[in-house]
């Protein structure tokens, strides 16, 4: 490993081992001066979770202001329609500042680590025009998930260190921040040891890694592994629970629920994400058929109370 590599390593991993009270304390304090009542958590609507309703992307924002959300994390196929029908990305960043939110990250699919030569410098094209798209938004970061290789391991973890350092550049270019994406069900990015490996071996200090609960339970992730992160390697948690039943194996999107319904250590990982310090964006994301075809406005604000529920039961424990 070189010299580099390693610094970055401790970089990734150093928040576990430097949790002692007066850290914990200082990043409670300091975000709950700048998020009051939130402590370190800002809590945002992924709009998959209203998806159904087919709102278009000016009204979700909207929704997520009237439901009470501090953020939101839009899907990239929406910001594109948005623009395709001739709205301007600048002016809805300046409602987006009216209504007080802040754009934390957006969902996208670029292939960037597929094994064909050619999808792949397609994929990576796509995430670069990606990151440039959603910067006219004001939004902070891209997720990137092993879209489009999912049915094969990962054959090459430094060849994909280093496109994604290389995203991580271009990024820097545009003021967007792209996290690597677990995905459970995926043969590759399924474990956080290995997001964790890919993002240390780019030795790049932005690089981070986007977790789920949900993908977290489907790969067969031990929890405890988020325990081992650092406060600037996780920075946004996908927030939502599963049922005991069908099993881990049978499970899928469709089966997840609010935050707190289901049999999740919810309480325990947003304890985690606590005790690293830093604010941490809890993103409410859910792919339920019965939920979009509920009142949005309601399903969004059911989401953000059981969050906030959950979220002071990790705030008031020890």
């Amino acid at each position: 490993m070189s010299r580099r590599a390693a610094i970055a390593r401790a970089g990734l991993l150093a928040g576990a081992f430097a949790v002692g009270g007066t850290r914990r304390a200082s990043a409670a304090v300091g975000e709950t001066a700048t998020n009051p009542g939130a402590g370190p958590f800002v809590f945002c609507l992924n709009t998959a979770t209203i998806r159904g309703q087919k709102l278009g992307l000016r009204k979700e924002l909207e929704l997520a202001a009237q439901a009470g959300y501090q953020a939101v994390e839009p899907w990239l196929d929406s910001i594109e329609q948005y623009a395709r029908n001739g709205g301007s990305l600048r002016d809805l960043r300046q409602r987006v500042n009216d209504l007080g939110l802040s754009v934390e990250d957006a969902i996208g699919f670029p292939e960037w680590l597929a094994d064909d030569p050619v999808r792949q410098a397609k994929g990576m094209e796509r995430a670069k025009n990606a990151m440039d798209l959603v910067a006219q938004l004001g939004c902070k970061r891209l997720a990137l998930p092993p879209a489009g290789a999912t049915d094969k391991p990962l054959p090459d973890l430094l060849a994909a260190a280093a496109r994604y350092r290389e995203l991580l550049e271009h990024g820097d270019q545009v003021g967007v921040v792209p996290q690597i994406e677990l995905w459970g069900f995926s043969k590759r990015l399924n474990r956080i040891g290995q997001c964790a490996d890919i993002a240390i071996e780019t030795a790049h200090p932005k690089a981070c890694v986007l977790l789920d609960v949900f993908h977290l339970y489907k790969s067969g992730c031990d929890f405890h592994g988020v325990t081992l992160l650092s406060a600037t390697s996780v920075q946004v948690l996908h927030m939502n629970d599963y049922p005991a039943d069908p099993p881990r194996d049978q499970i899928n999107d469709g089966f997840r629920i609010y935050p707190g319904d289901g049999i999740a250590p919810v309480v325990d990982i947003l304890r985690a994400l606590r005790a690293m310090g830093g604010p941490k964006v809890l993103s409410l994301e859910l792919f339920n058929r019965k939920l979009w075809e509920q009142d949005a406005l309601e399903v969004a604000r059911t989401g953000l109370e059981k969050m906030k529920a959950v979220a002071g039961k990790a705030l008031n424990s020890r």
